[in-house]
């Protein structure tokens, strides 16, 4: 005989709006078009702003407005034990992940941070395999398709970056994978939380390397520079992040990372319609190439 008190509760999970097979899809599209364009808004940024102090400004005031809204709601703060995995985990998502990107991307172009952070999932497979969770074979597959199309992507953008630019993508690429599998283990703060103690906690590391890199928020920003600024906030890191980690927390990580195939075709799409760059036939079919492998991916079976 069925308990009366459990059917509200039942019924709130059965909601459609609770459920990750709808969830996961909409997230994973905020991923791949949001971030996508993040690369663009980077750059824009970087006119005004230094690196390392504009991904400090960014995390620091979504995090601090997140924060202040959850508290403001009830929700409790986290643990001594979380805060300390948000921090390790901030600092190599956001620090070192995020940072690094916005410090290649002044010697890089748009489009190549985009394709170098795509080795994230053949990084993040292979610290998730060091945990005992390798790739299913077709996510295997998948991520080898992939791959083969960010590299015919690069071959068709025939641009070239700085070799320090290039070891710091790589190295972002590489903290992000590692700081995205480590969290998966430990006592982090509950929903929406976790993203506002990563983004404050994040936001202190960028400061530190701001400092250590001797850099300045500038006297009178351009317009443009301030709202792409703006954009990172709101889009990027509101949305984006939470997505991120929402799918990261409820998928597997081959499905969690495919966003890094996508954004390469994402960001050189919006070169083309925002910045007037030309694609070629090496651009389109290495767009289709990425685009099939992440569609493997995806159908892979998901963790429920």
């Amino acid at each position: 005989m069925t308990d009366s008190t459990t059917l509200p509760a039942a019924s709130a999970a059965s909601s459609p709006l609770s459920n990750p097979r709808v969830l996961v899809p909409l997230a994973l599209l905020a991923l791949y078009v949001v971030w996508g364009s993040t690369y663009l808004a980077i750059r824009v940024g970087l006119g005004s702003y230094p690196p390392f102090a504009m991904a400090a400004l960014r995390f620091g005031i979504a995090g601090a407005l997140l924060y202040a809204l959850l508290r403001l709601r009830g929700a409790p703060a986290p643990s001594a034990l979380q805060w300390r995995n948000a921090a390790i985990t901030g600092t190599l998502l956001l620090g070192f992940g995020n940072g690094l990107v916005c410090f290649g991307e002044q010697s890089v172009s748009s489009g190549i941070a985009a394709v170098a952070v795509a080795s994230v999932p053949l990084f993040a497979a292979l610290f998730a395999g060091l945990y005992g969770e390798w790739p299913h074979r077709r996510e295997t597959v998948g991520l080898a398709i992939g791959f083969l199309g960010v590299v015919v992507l690069n071959f068709g953008a025939g641009l070239k970056g700085s070799p320090l630019g290039a070891a710091a993508l790589t190295l972002a690429a590489i903290a992000w994978a590692f700081g995205s599998m480590w969290s998966r283990r430990q006592d982090m703060p509950p929903g929406p939380m976790n993203v506002a103690a990563q983004m404050l906690c994040g936001s202190v590391a960028l400061t530190l390397m701001a400092l250590l890199a001797g850099e300045r928020l500038p006297a009178h920003p351009s317009l443009n520079a301030t709202l792409a600024l703006a954009y990172l906030i709101v889009a990027g890191s509101f949305i984006g992040f939470s997505a991120y980690l929402y799918v990261l927390r409820t998928a597997r990580p081959a499905l969690a990372t495919s966003y890094a195939y996508v954004n390469p075709p994402v960001a050189v799409l919006f070169g083309v319609l925002l910045l007037g760059e030309r694609v070629g036939t090496l651009d389109l079919a290495g767009m289709a190439v990425i685009l099939a492998g992440v569609a493997i991916i995806t159908l892979a079976k998901t963790k429920r």
